[in-house]
């Protein structure tokens, strides 16, 4: 039976937040942050798949998605961790399950450094990579821009925000046969959304990645220190974090569970069944492996 997705708004700290959950309010949480273009949205199927053993909540940060657009928000990778912070505590969610993907990397992971106690393991699917040897070729692009002046920086990044742009970033060079398994909704709905202060938005995190390297080594030690038990599905056809981004994770986590499949940077989109399923198997062996730690 596949459970309804709740779509559902809530104020935390007075911000209008819209997010989606599915299942059970006493099941273990995953918690759903998303990356960049995108939204809650793109949790949608693996909501209802996940449901009936997982409560699942993913929320749009403020000045994306469905949510408000406040000024005098921090838009900024620290901003949206202590939103995220925030979101949980009004919801009532004190353990969780991390989903790290995109953007929502850096995001979820600094809001794991804020409380590591409440991350019973994390899922990370093609996420920014806190390596700086490890990153593919469309990040040298970026890395091109931090030399220009602030002003000529930020216009640079604007003159890229386009609905062309956001059409490619979700296609991100993968192979024809995969690309067909992309729906043309996901740039569609995403690019109705912009406005011209939510791009001024995405200006300033896509600007905040060069001040986001200096992080690096925080995130690393967080890894290193803690050893959260962590599932690493990825899609290898990723311009920005190929195989070799993957494949670094597993420098500070070596437990980790590695699965490489045949996709690129939006899996849910194009191998969501052999996502599922693998953190379905990788859940109950860390609720199993929990739940023998607490009868030792």
């Amino acid at each position: 039976m596949t459970a309804h997705v709740q779509h559902r708004r809530i104020r935390v700290d007075n911000i209008d937040t819209f997010y989606r959950t599915a299942g059970r309010p006493d099941a273990p949480a995953i918690l759903l942050p998303h990356g960049y273009p995108c939204s809650s949205y793109e949790f949608r199927n693996l909501m209802p798949r996940l449901a009936d053993r997982w409560l699942l909540v993913a929320p749009d940060y403020p000045g994306a998605g469905y949510s408000a657009t406040p000024d005098g928000f921090d838009y900024s990778f620290d901003g949206y961790a202590v939103f995220l912070d925030r979101f949980v505590k009004t919801l009532g969610l004190d353990r969780f399950a991390l989903y790290l993907h995109d953007f929502g990397s850096p995001i979820g992971a600094r809001l794991a450094m804020l409380a590591p106690h409440r991350v019973t393991a994390l899922i990370i699917q093609n996420g920014d990579v806190p390596y700086e040897d490890a990153l593919g070729p469309k990040y040298a692009d970026i890395e091109a821009t931090w030399a220009l002046p602030p002003a000529e920086l930020r216009l640079a990044i604007g003159d890229s925000i386009t609905e062309a742009s956001f059409q490619e970033e979700f296609l991100n060079h993968v192979r024809p046969d995969i690309a067909e398994r992309i729906s043309p909704d996901l740039w569609t709905l995403h690019w109705s959304l912009m406005t011209a202060r939510r791009k001024e938005i995405a200006i300033d995190l896509i600007a905040g990645l060069k001040q986001n390297r200096f992080w690096f080594a925080q995130h690393r030690q967080y890894l290193a220190k803690h050893q959260p038990p962590t599932l690493i599905v990825w899609g290898p056809q990723d311009h920005y974090m190929p195989e070799a981004s993957a494949r670094a994770y597993l420098r500070d986590l070596p437990d980790a569970e590695l699965h490489l499949l045949d996709g690129g940077h939006w899996l849910l989109e194009t191998h969501l069944d052999e996502v599922a399923t693998l953190i379905r198997t990788f859940l109950q062996r860390v609720h199993a492996a929990g739940a023998n730690g607490r009868n030792a």
